[in-house]
């Protein structure tokens, strides 16, 4: 067999004139089928996709993440950094830290670069809200393989998530849910 320039596809030899032949002499009293009397209903288009909208809301989410400033220091205690969102009870705090919220999704941004965990975390924030997710953890690393040992993203994703309206708290992640290394965040309701 000869191959085309195209991978993947073959070309077959061209069948000889006496085969053709053959063939011809082979079914020439075949009669062709009639029609089978059926109607064949045309397949229906699937739905649009508003691509637009889509790419217009992700350029939104990236915008509303900017870092116009430095993290501020007034929202920590100690190592541990929470966040709640101005008319939220501090009974969530309580609640998030105790586990009584349910996690329902989870992003991992270990090894990505600072622009590339905001990318990953605009997308996994949109997901959420179109899914109606309302507890989510953020597995953002200690920063033992960066720089100087210094945990950067741990930084910045508390910052982008105290940014997004959705985010109505947030608290360090349980030991057992990976300690300094993650946070755990409630997300407003769809409602």
């Amino acid at each position: 067999m000869k191959k085309s320039g195209k991978p993947g596809k073959a070309r077959l030899p061209a069948p000889a004139a006496e085969d053709i032949e053959l063939f011809r002499s082979e079914v020439a009293d075949a009669t062709p089928l009639g029609p089978h009397g059926r109607f064949l209903h045309p397949l229906d288009p699937p739905p649009a996709l508003p691509l637009s909208r889509l790419r217009d809301q992700r350029e939104v989410m990236l915008e509303s993440l900017t870092d116009p400033g430095e993290w501020d220091a007034s929202t920590e205690t100690g190592e541990e950094l929470i966040y709640l969102r101005p008319g939220i009870s501090r009974q969530v705090l309580r609640r998030l830290r105790s586990g009584e919220w349910r996690v329902q999704a989870e992003l991992d941004l270990h090894g990505l670069t600072r622009a590339e965990a905001k990318i990953e975390l605009v997308d996994f924030l949109h997901a959420c809200d179109r899914r109606g997710i309302r507890c989510i953890r953020i597995i953002h690393g200690k920063g033992l393989g960066s720089p100087n040992r210094e945990p950067v993203l741990k930084r910045a994703v508390r910052h982008w998530l105290a940014q997004r309206e959705e985010v109505l708290a947030y608290v360090q992640a349980r030991p057992a849910d990976g300690g300094g290394g993650a946070v755990i965040a409630l997300l407003r309701s769809r409602a």
